[in-house]
């Protein structure tokens, strides 16, 4: 659950970078990701993050931030014009912080919410937080929630609020293919992704409305804050919105992946997919505007279903295997991929996912094994760190 101090995102564009992309006419791709810090040996969660902190190296301490509880710590990859840069940038990213953790006696596990059973940890001690919890009290129980969120470059705001609507039929798909939260407290929720559930509690979580302009984007936020429903334009939990500081659509609603090969399979489907609409875009192809309690709907099965369920096909309005319609999202988005290169990595971490499924399926997997909560959080915590 994203919930920074300060609005920090994706760390900023280069100039240089800016103009790389432009000149190749590509767009920039970055990624957050949120994780849970455990006890060195019970599946628990531990308020350890500042001593994680203080055990990070130099090297990346600068995309490394706070979350808002203090037993979660999140990184930001920096911006990327080609994928296996990225691959590499969060690579180095997990295998630090998982160091840092095991020098502070505890592990970092990519997981949506925490597994195991154990008391609510507390927030970060900072005042932003606090009033977020004086405002908004047990909204998020128990060791806070972990997600992905992956930044792709748009040209300006207005644009970016037509891609906003285009990528309203396709992100519960993204969303079955994260789920990774199929337990909490010590038992299976009978969702894939028991975080998306919780999650959604929250007053300004959800599918994105349709948007008629990036005025009426303003004024919705404007609106939402005088309710009091959220402090400040942080606090728009939207499935996709726009970055308050940089020039990027933000899509936000998957868990974060025990894979980093999942990780950036779904970054590069995302920036494809922003891709794919900007043609549209310019072709005045004007973005469906599917019903908002159908888009809903498609989100809950997301999170009950994961990839190996159904989803709805939102041309049809029918279900139909989710399986079917990610691959249907894969062909569409293909000759974006091959433009910026990603096509053959794309393909080759596509049939992975496919071949292990997403982590709420592994995890179902190994504790259909005889397998026990403490099993689930070792190997959570050997994906994480890339050991298995």
């Amino acid at each position: 659950m994203a919930i920074p101090e300060t609005a920090a995102e994706a760390t900023t564009i280069s100039e240089e970078l800016a103009e790389a992309a432009q000149a190749q006419g590509l767009l920039t791709l970055g990624v957050e990701e949120e994780y849970l810090l455990v006890d060195a040996v019970e599946p628990r969660a531990v308020e350890a993050v500042e001593e994680v902190f203080d055990r990070l190296g130099d090297d990346i301490r600068d995309s490394v931030q706070h979350e808002y509880m203090r037993s979660q710590i999140e990184t930001a990859s920096p911006p990327q014009l080609e994928l296996g840069s990225l691959f590499d940038a969060m690579k180095r990213l997990r295998a630090g912080i998982a160091t840092a953790a095991e020098a502070a006696g505890v592990r970092v596990v990519a997981v949506g919410a925490a597994p195991g059973s154990g008391p609510n940890t507390r927030v970060v001690d900072k005042p932003r937080y606090h009033r977020m919890r004086e405002r908004f009290g047990d909204l998020s129980p128990g060791a806070g929630l972990n997600g992905m969120h992956v930044h792709v470059s748009v040209p300006d705001p207005e644009t970016g609020v037509q891609v906003l609507n285009h990528l309203r039929p396709w992100l519960p798909i993204f969303q079955a293919a994260t789920a990774n939260s199929p337990y909490f407290a010590g038992h299976d929720t009978g969702y894939a992704s028991w975080r998306s559930m919780l999650w959604e509690r929250w007053p300004t979580v959800g599918p994105t409305p349709y948007l008629e302009s990036h005025e009426h984007y303003l004024t919705l936020i404007s609106d939402l804050q005088a309710s009091g429903a959220m402090l400040d334009e942080g606090m728009l939990y939207w499935y996709a919105r726009l970055s308050a500081n940089y020039p990027t659509v933000e899509i936000r609603m998957g868990d974060v992946c025990p894979s980093l090969d999942d990780t950036v399979l779904l970054a590069a489907l995302a920036r494809a997919l922003v891709g794919t609409v900007l043609g549209e875009i310019h072709d005045g192809k004007r973005a469906p505007d599917v019903a908002h309690p159908l888009l809903r709907a498609a989100h809950w099965r997301a999170a009950h279903d994961g990839l190996e369920g159904l989803n709805i096909d939102m041309a049809t309005r029918e279900p139909r295997p989710a399986w079917r319609l990610m691959r249907q999202l894969f062909d569409y988005v293909r000759p974006e991929l091959e433009r910026h290169g990603d096509l053959e990595l794309a393909t080759v971490l596509m049939g992975r996912l496919r071949a292990h499924g997403t982590g709420a399926a592994r995890q179902r997997a190994l504790m259909a094994q005889n397998a026990t909560i403490s099993d689930v959080v070792d190997w959570l915590a050997g994906a994480t760190a890339g050991a298995r």
